[in-house]
């Protein structure tokens, strides 16, 4: 693997432990819903998702 994949693929992994930090979270722990789920769950989920599909494309242009 590259070296300059390796460190997007750092920098991803330093920004997603930033973004599940207790501090964050608790700014999304509220009584609000979206689309009928609690705010926290959709926001885990979703900075999840998104966490998946950079690691792919990362990836994947690693094995072109």
């Amino acid at each position: 693997m590259k070296l300059r994949h390796q460190q997007k693929l750092i920098v991803l992994s330093i920004l997603l432990l930033s973004l599940f930090n207790i501090p964050v979270l608790l700014i999304f722990n509220t009584n609000t819903t979206f689309f009928g789920f609690p705010l926290i769950y959709f926001y885990i989920f979703f900075v999840w998702f998104v966490g998946i599909i950079v690691s792919y494309i990362i990836l994947k242009k690693y094995y072109e």
